[in-house]
């Protein structure tokens, strides 16, 4: 109960953050929805990089680490360092300026002006949409994991169930539902200005209370008196297909480096981007985000590896669920007290990524449906009401499917990021390549959503076939050169289809007006 209770003050304390900054509030549509460009390069830092640490870098991250070793971290913690960086220095700077000098609140709205397509919208919106929800599932499942874990024995009497790591915890539904709840509350008073001071507050805590999760839990495992010599005694016991990643394939590493690339298309990033204050804000956060990915990733991937050393405990047993081994262990190694603040740390990661994308479908369906379709001169006060209106449908929708409880909330993270990636090369040509058109955007959207279907449903076939959800988590491509199998994950061939249909259609049909050129091309 004493955990329960300190989640609870948590989730009080950040109702209290959304009110102070509801108060602030200018009541336009522009303060609601990019904070009336005024966030600063601390207050930028802190939000981007809260946003694109969501449930899969720490639950996910520990739960796959579990099953498939240290490689987990090269795979995506070590290129995204790099990369989020170089698309905030090539894309963000250049969409914020685009932004500013044209009023832009979301990606459609760009690509609208840069293609001269009015009906680039219609294609994208349900597409963009439809990648945002299972992102939003991630941290809904996550949260609900989290809660029931960390609550076990809370409950005894009103929610036993087989597995004595969660007997007694609050349900995963109910969990699911008071998160998303403060988040709504929060996102719907405050809008971006109060997302932005909530994802700055909850960095920080899950960032301390993250350095804070891993020594403890070192120590208890370790059992030696210093951090350094419970590390080597914990490296040591790590079982030697989770310290390489020999039974990892080249091919397979190397294509994984394209995910990263999906923060160049994320719609709530694209908004986080617009709110800075001036192209010097970008500067910060372009140089501290890869120091703050290890700071986040490397304990992550490490305990994860430590789950599967015989200095665990037997009992109680790891739970079944690998989203639930990082709750689990911080529940069962940091004592009663700590575990409620380092439950906290984990709860705001999840909370911190969830509220963007939230205020971001309420503000792509009121700028790019309801206001360029149907009411063009609609007044702040009413843009405002259909934000909060859709965030509201958009929350409940998402609760629901995560009721139906995917199996891996790291393998839902790289499909629905193997989508974004694949869509990175219109946004790059958008901004450097005067030759792209709306056909070429055409073909490169319609080429992403054939291809990662296609590939989607056939990793569903294969789990269908075997009775388990194993192949959608392992799906792989095997290409076959000179007589050998090479291994290639599906967002190789999705980027692929993707630049192809897209500079072919482009070199097919009429370059773009020279007014448009002139506007995004002055320079």
């Amino acid at each position: 109960m004493i955990q329960f209770w300190i989640i609870l003050g948590y989730l009080g304390l950040l109702l209290l953050l959304g009110l102070f900054a509801s108060r602030l509030f200018r009541g336009t549509s522009s303060d609601y929805m990019v904070a009336s460009h005024s966030i600063g390069p601390f207050l930028l830092l802190m939000s981007v990089f809260g946003t694109t640490m969501t449930a899969f870098a720490l639950v996910g991250s520990t739960g796959e680490a579990f099953k498939e070793g240290i490689g987990v971290y090269g795979m995506l913690a070590s290129s995204s360092g790099i990369i989020h960086s170089l698309c905030f220095f090539l894309l963000g700077v250049k969409l914020w300026g685009f932004g500013k000098r044209y009023g832009y609140k979301t990606q459609i709205q760009f690509f609208r002006d840069r293609l001269d397509s009015d009906r680039i919208g219609l294609l994208l919106f349900p597409i963009l949409v439809g990648l945002v929800i299972p992102y939003l599932l991630i941290g809904v499942i996550s949260s609900g994991v989290v809660m029931q874990t960390m609550t076990a024995g809370a409950f005894p009497n009103l929610f036993p169930t087989d597995n004595i790591a969660t007997s007694g915890g609050l349900p995963t539904q109910w969990g699911s539902l008071l998160i998303c709840l403060v988040v709504l509350c929060y996102v719907f008073f405050g809008g971006m200005r109060g997302t932005a001071w909530a994802n700055a507050f909850q960095t920080l805590v899950f960032m301390v209370l993250g350095i804070a999760t891993f020594g403890v839990i070192a120590n208890k495992l370790g059992g030696q008196e210093s951090l350094w010599e419970n590390l080597r005694v914990l490296g040591e016991a790590i079982p030697e297909n989770r310290a390489t990643r020999a039974d990892m394939s080249k091919t397979k590493f190397l294509t994984y480096l394209l995910v990263p690339l999906s923060v160049g298309m994320f719609p709530h990033l694209f908004q986080h981007w617009l709110t800075a204050k001036s192209a010097k804000s970008f500067k910060l956060p372009v140089v501290a985000h890869p120091i703050f990915i290890m700071i986040v990733w490397v304990p992550c991937v490490l305990i994860g590896v430590w789950a599967t050393t015989e200095l665990v405990p037997a009992r109680p047993p790891l739970p079944a669920n690998p989203n639930a081994i990082l709750p689990f262990l911080v529940k069962t190694q940091a004592g009663t007290l700590l575990g409620g603040f380092l439950a906290v740390g984990i709860l705001a990661a999840i909370m911190s990524s969830l509220d963007s994308q939230f205020l971001c479908l309420g503000t792509m369906f009121t700028k790019d449906i309801v206001g360029h379709y149907f009411q063009r001169d609609a007044s702040d006060a009413n843009q405002i009401r259909l934000a909060r209106g859709f965030i509201i449908a958009v929350v409940t929708l998402t609760y629901l499917l995560g009721l139906l409880k995917p199996p891996s909330v790291f393998a839902l993270g790289v499909w629905c990021f193997s989508g974004f990636s694949s869509l990175f090369p219109l946004v790059f040509a958008a901004l450097y390549w005067k030759r792209l058109t709306k056909w070429g955007a055409y073909g490169a959207v319609l080429a992403t959503v054939a291809t990662w279907g296609y590939f989607f449903s056939d990793a569903i076939g294969q789990a269908i076939k075997v009775g388990n959800p194993g192949p959608i988590r392992t799906y792989t491509l095997k290409l076959n050169l000179g007589g050998e199998a090479y291994e290639i994950m599906p967002v190789a061939a999705i980027f692929l289809a993707s630049l192809i249909a897209m500079v072919a259609a482009s070199l097919l049909t009429r370059p773009p007006k020279p007014e448009t050129l002139k506007k995004f091309f002055a320079d």
